[in-house]
């Protein structure tokens, strides 16, 4: 799910998981006392809860500019250029730092400079990625993508017009499925085996195109694939926005909230229930706005990329929680798509400045980063890219998606015009 929706929390090592039994209610505790001491112009208190916030983060490329903004207003040079530094080491840019009043003490130092030159370097445009057609429709905002191997045909769901559209590689378009309750569809998986196809649709707060009546409340579907006859509806929990999916080879479906924090299961065998009982929690609260997760080689695990905290490894039968490491070289904050084939993550980041598509290169035991690929970044045509799947050795990817041409409440910014989006396609390479 598009973190658009969560509005300002997108401004915010191998590590245990937190004691704390609410990572949101934490995270919001922190930045009270953050706003306190700013008001207070307590500088050193702000550099301590900045400092706790970046641990609290897993030290997130945007937690360690906060503290170096922090610390050097503490007057603590030295933790504020290592802060910025690590920030443009793991690949991000922000053209706010040249003019912001709290780094004039560094500003024509030699390591801020250099930190200047290397955040230019992040911004130059990588692409390794083909494009492969063009959706039809510039209206559609498509957000997620499957493919079914048996018509060699993705399967794509649309926001604005709220369906499930099939898209095939010569650029043919047609309708699959309408939204049974008119709301935006959102997270698409095909069980080509049992012949269905799962999504679901989230009536998004505030979205004008909603009722109003129906705010906070969304639903995983089960259509049959030859027919698109809905067989199945489960509800979400209140105040959820069930955003993004992934089945396990069991035919379970794992559902991610991105507006609430939960990882939710959809057993395959219980999904004939309608009522709550068919969905059960498998997280105690540790993400706080979670993404697509991806399963984890061993079948026990759940890689759980959050917004604003990393890529966390869940264990569904205690519900506990590791962070993958990246030791300040590389972001895992900012991910909407996340994918695994052979030892690799393949993560979308649209919450990263600039945004883009890498690959993530993992150790043997799979909890830290070794190397990183960027697929592309900052090139005219990438726009806001959301989701895309894995065939055989090529990853294929949504640009330009069209959520950057709307604002919160999913009417369209103004003077904005959209562009049709993009089918991209990069071939993986090898172990």
């Amino acid at each position: 799910m598009h973190i658009r929706l969560l509005g300002c929390l997108s401004l915010m090592l191998l590590v245990p998981a937190t004691d704390t039994p609410d990572a949101r209610a934490h995270l919001t505790a922190l930045r009270a006392k953050g706003k306190q001491a700013r008001e207070s112009k307590d500088w050193s208190a702000l550099q301590a809860i900045a400092r706790e916030q970046a641990e609290f983060l897993n030290n997130s490329a945007r937690s360690l500019e906060s503290l170096a903004l922090a610390s050097a207003q503490a007057g603590d040079r030295k933790t504020a250029l290592q802060a910025l530094g690590d920030f443009v080491a793991m690949g991000e840019a922000d053209d706010a730092l040249v003019t912001t009043p709290q780094l004039d003490a560094l500003k024509g130092t030699p390591e801020f400079v250099a930190i200047l030159k290397r955040m230019e370097q992040n911004k130059t445009a990588v692409r390794e990625a083909t494009e492969v057609a063009q959706f039809h429709d510039a209206q559609l905002v498509p957000e997620d993508l499957d493919y079914d191997p048996q018509s060699k045909t993705f399967f794509v769901t649309s926001v604005l017009q709220k369906k499930i559209v099939r898209f095939g590689l010569d650029g043919g378009q047609s309708d699959f499925a309408i939204a049974p309750d008119g709301w935006p569809m959102m997270a698409i998986r095909i069980d080509a085996p049992r012949g269905l196809v799962w999504a679901t649709e989230a009536a998004l707060d505030t979205f004008v195109s909603v009722p109003a009546k129906d705010w906070g409340k969304s639903a995983v579907l089960c259509f049959r694939l030859s027919d698109a006859k809905l067989l199945h509806r489960v509800d979400g929990p209140p105040h959820s926005a069930l955003g993004d999916m992934v089945l396990t080879k069991e035919g379970d479906v794992i559902v991610a909230d991105g507006e609430g924090g939960g990882i939710y299961r959809v057993r395959h065998e219980a999904s004939e229930k309608s009522d709550s009982t068919a969905i059960e929690r498998l997280d105690a609260g540790d993400f706080i706005s979670p993404q697509t997760p991806a399963l984890h080689p061993d079948g026990r695990h759940l890689f759980v990329p959050d917004y604003l905290r990393g890529i966390g490894i869940l264990d569904p039968a205690n519900k506990k929680v590791a962070w993958v490491q990246t030791d300040r070289r590389f972001t895992l904050h900012g991910i909407d798509g996340l994918y695994f084939k052979n030892g690799t993550l393949i993560a979308v980041q649209n919450g990263t400045s600039p945004e883009r598509v890498v690959s993530v290169r993992l150790n043997a035991d799979l909890d830290r980063v070794d190397s990183e690929t960027v697929i592309e970044r900052a090139t005219p045509t990438l726009g806001d890219p959301t989701h895309g799947v894995v065939v055989g050795d090529d990853f294929f990817y949504i640009a330009n998606s069209g959520w950057d041409s709307l604002q919160d409440d999913g009417a369209l910014k103004p003077n904005a015009k959209m562009t049709p989006a993009r089918l991209m396609k990069a071939v993986l390479k090898k172990p």
